[in-house]
């Protein structure tokens, strides 16, 4: 009797799931949709997330509000979309190495994010760069790793965010260095040290990097990825200099973890086709990014194995929990 019970219990269950899942795919979405944002308006990240509301509300005909949430690194956004209804309708843009960072680095963080939230799409792909001053006579990473040595424990780099602290870390344990961190509170602080020789070079995030070396006030040596990007042009790796870093920044659409495999298929396939559009990779490149699509699943994995990897690599940095 417990058994024929049992049996039509989970019968009806999955004839239940089964039944949501083909709603969600043929209904969804029926209202407004929020886009999460962690950053102010008129950010960098603003931007992007208002970039990717306007197509993808174009694309569906579906209205899309962006809310930003600023507040404890993005913390307060991934925390929204963590506790909200997985229905779809609550989708966090933000940086999936940056979340990964944070599940690392707080000793009580308020999700766990491998399991409060999913990565339903990945979007871009980005380098962080070294850079020199421009008036510097370092011309090629060889040459600074040469100078560095020469100076010991007497030279010094500059870093505003773990992420940077990080790729900084790696080229100096890679190239057997003794150089010391000095951190700012914001990358911008750093350039009249490094104008004034008191920093030897600087990790920084790509658009503000180029910008700076548009103007002719900076000079970069290498970029943190594996491959050179579209966005960085002839821009050399470290690995091409002798070095081996391979480190991306990446940003995605992520959302609460139990929302059904059909919205989630129906939220990447989105981005996908943005993604895919020649305007969209041309918006990206000029911030510094390229594009970066993956098959919902694959998605997931990656950031799933990206929460590992940032995790042993904030320890080699000896970064502290806060």
């Amino acid at each position: 009797m417990f058994k024929r019970l049992l049996a039509g219990v989970l019968s009806a269950s999955l004839m239940a799931g089964a039944a949501t899942a083909v709603l969600a795919k043929d209904d969804y979405p029926v209202r407004e949709i929020h886009f999460i944002c962690g950053f102010p308006a008129g950010s960098g990240a603003d931007i992007l997330v208002r970039y990717f509301s306007d197509k993808i509300a174009k694309k569906t005909g579906n209205t899309i509000i962006v809310e930003n949430k600023p507040g404890f690194g993005g913390m307060l956004a991934l925390t929204q979309t963590a506790k909200a209804r997985p229905d779809g309708y609550t989708i966090l843009l933000a940086g999936g190495n940056a979340v990964a960072i944070n599940a690392n680095l707080l000793k009580h963080p308020p999700v766990d994010v491998g399991k409060d939230v999913k990565v339903a799409a990945t979007i871009n792909k980005m380098p962080f760069l070294l850079a020199v001053d421009s008036a510097s006579p370092i011309k090629s990473l060889p040459e600074l790793t040469e100078a560095l040595r020469r100076k010991g424990n007497q030279a010094s780099y500059a870093y505003s965010s773990p992420f940077s602290k990080v790729i900084a870390e790696s080229y100096k344990t890679a190239a057997g260095l003794q150089t010391v961190e000095v951190a700012y509170k914001g990358a911008t602080d750093s350039l009249n040290d490094m104008a004034s020789g008191a920093i030897d070079f600087a990790i920084l995030d790509p658009v503000m990097a180029l910008a700076q070396q548009k103007a002719g006030k900076l000079r970069i040596l290498a970029i943190s990825t594996a491959n050179r990007t579209r966005a960085t042009g002839d821009l050399p790796t470290f690995g091409e200099q002798g070095v081996r870093v391979d480190l991306a920044g990446w940003w995605a659409a992520l959302v609460p973890a139990g929302t059904p495999e059909a919205i989630v298929q129906t939220v990447n396939a989105w981005f996908a086709d943005v993604l895919a559009e020649e305007d969209t990779k041309t918006f990206l490149a000029n911030n510094g990014a390229d594009a970066l699509s993956m098959p919902a699943a694959q998605a997931n994995s990656f950031f799933l194995q990206e929460i590992k990897t940032w995790g042993a690599l904030i320890e080699m940095a000896r970064i502290e929990k806060q």
